[in-house]
């Protein structure tokens, strides 16, 4: 499996899904690293992406550009007066992932965060020539914020391989939270791979 990883949202569980996507890859055998190209802010995303594939990867090979500010690529880099290269990132993807089967890209934020001027989290995936898969946080309002980002996906011409379902908390008040999964899958137009609960330590390979 290669993906690049995006969300609805920054906050909708990004990083724990990528985690255990990736676990559950190299358990069936698989050679999966996850990546993230830009992270901003404290690194423990990037650290636990590099306990998911077994420390295979140093921290700086799993992401190489590091911001210290947590906003937005384009306003940190601005900040700290460090420009982001796309042809250094380019040339990273391209140097890491060479002869890997299986690689996943997690993104920082959501679909249209900005990296560079004019640049966003999306031209990343296209970049990089991966197909998109979507984290959904499984909350009220997801229906709209799912659908818009898979309209911007294939407005790139890219391709959005599934969505993972993930539920934030274990408040099940929320009505929509037992309906969304329904509504998506007929909506959405691509499968639903996985549904994540709080706290959910494994995901089996077959939902994958």
């Amino acid at each position: 499996m290669k993906a690049f990883v995006t969300g609805t949202d920054t906050g909708v569980g990004k990083t724990f899904a990528t985690a255990l996507f990736t676990r559950a890859l190299r358990r069936a055998g698989l050679d999966t690293i996850a990546l993230k190209p830009v992270c901003c802010g404290p690194r423990d995303d990037v650290e636990i992406l590099h306990e998911a594939a077994d420390r295979e990867l140093t921290l700086d090979e799993i992401n190489p550009v590091w911001l210290r500010t947590p906003v937005a690529p384009l306003v940190a880099a601005r900040e700290e007066n460090t420009p982001i290269s796309l042809p250094a990132l380019r040339d990273w993807f391209s140097n890491v992932s060479s002869g890997r089967r299986s690689v996943l890209v997690e993104g920082a934020g959501g679909w249209l965060v900005p990296v560079t001027d004019g640049v966003s989290i999306a031209d990343l995936a296209v970049m990089f020539q991966l197909p998109v898969l979507v984290v959904v946080a499984n909350r009220l309002g997801c229906l709209s914020h799912t659908l818009l980002t898979l309209e911007s996906i294939r407005a790139r011409g890219l391709v959005c391989s599934g969505l993972i379902l993930n539920r934030l908390n274990h408040d099940l008040s929320d009505e929509s939270v037992r309906s969304n999964r329904a509504i998506l899958e007929e909506l959405a137009g691509v499968p639903i791979l996985a549904e994540i609960e709080p706290g959910q330590q494994s995901l089996d390979f077959a939902v994958v």
